[in-house]
């Protein structure tokens, strides 16, 4: 069950024209949202966050803007049978609203961690980082040629520097010195994560990471603004510094982050010959499960 274009659709298949640029060319946006308790009021939800992404997005491409009201109760009608809901918009104002379960391995990826293959080929380059884009062929690409690998997911990188960037799925955080490190949003965001009080609302956050959308290198992903706002207001030190080689060696925790999945630790990365080992049950991990247990506490079992 579906909705496409305003109507309600049974099974799993949808008509196109073969003219749609949203097949032929990627011309789509989209974000993924995971509903708590069947609410999209739910703080964890982060509904507002999720709506303005579309709309900026919307905005900046001078894209017919879809009924947002409708949208809402789209979502929300879907969101009573399924915990992850997908919201596609299309150039023309059309949207493609589906659901689905929350991953079978989300337990135990969250509790032992994961291992994830370096993605060192230009290929898996991502064009319009700062988007999120139907056109997700090279981090699609690179998670299916680091599952071929024996791993749950990729990590990609600037090619010409080899610095990390993000995940095919999510965005970086890492642990050490007593700080926490994650690749800045562009080259030119490189500093310390300093965000204002009033940046500490989600919706804020997200709409001053997006001015930085056209020059960036990685999704300033809803989940990443959130955990970031949470730690700077709990006076823990969050540094947004490029990820260096050189740096991630020296990390002894990391972790990729994603509205679904929540907070996924990284035991391992490789590259070609290269391993290097990470604690998945760090004792920082817990700043970043009090969140969750704050923020979520009318749902049990968050992990």
């Amino acid at each position: 069950m579906f909705w496409y274009d305003g109507h309600l659709h049974d099974g799993s298949c949808v008509s196109f024209s073969i003219d749609e640029p949203g097949v032929l060319f990627g011309a789509t946006i989209f974000t993924t949202l995971r509903v708590y308790a069947h609410s999209l009021e739910h703080p964890l939800t982060a509904w507002n966050a999720h709506l303005q992404r579309l709309q900026l997005n919307v905005a900046e491409f001078d894209w017919i803007a879809p009924d947002w009201v409708q949208i809402y109760h789209e979502v929300l009608h879907l969101s009573l049978q399924h915990p992850v809901i997908r919201i596609t918009l299309f150039p023309g104002g059309r949207e493609l609203i589906t659901g689905r379960s929350l991953p079978q391995d989300l337990l135990q990826s969250q509790t032992i961690g994961i291992t994830a293959w370096v993605a060192d080929k230009s290929v898996f380059s991502r064009s319009m980082a700062g988007y999120k884009t139907g056109n997700y062929l090279p981090a699609w690409l690179a998670l299916n040629a680091a599952r071929t690998r024996g791993a749950q997911e990729a990590i990609l990188i600037d090619p010409s520097t080899g610095n990390w960037l993000e995940t095919s799925t999510g965005n970086l955080l890492g642990w050490g010195d007593g700080c926490w490190w994650t690749p800045p949003v562009s080259d030119s965001f490189s500093k310390s994560a300093s965000h204002s009080t009033a940046d500490r609302d989600n919706s804020l956050s997200l709409e001053a990471e997006k001015s930085h959308a056209k020059s960036a290198k990685i999704l300033p992903g809803i989940m990443r603004s959130q955990l970031i706002s949470w730690l700077k207001c709990q006076n823990k030190e969050v540094s947004e510094q490029l990820w260096t080689p050189s740096k991630v060696v020296a990390f002894e925790f990391i972790a990729y982050c994603n509205s679904v999945r929540q907070v996924v630790p990284i035991h391992t990365a490789f590259i070609e010959s290269q391993r290097i080992e990470f604690n998945a049950q760090h004792h920082c991990l817990q700043e970043l499960l009090e969140f969750y247990q704050t923020r979520g506490r009318s749902e049990p079992n968050l992990r």
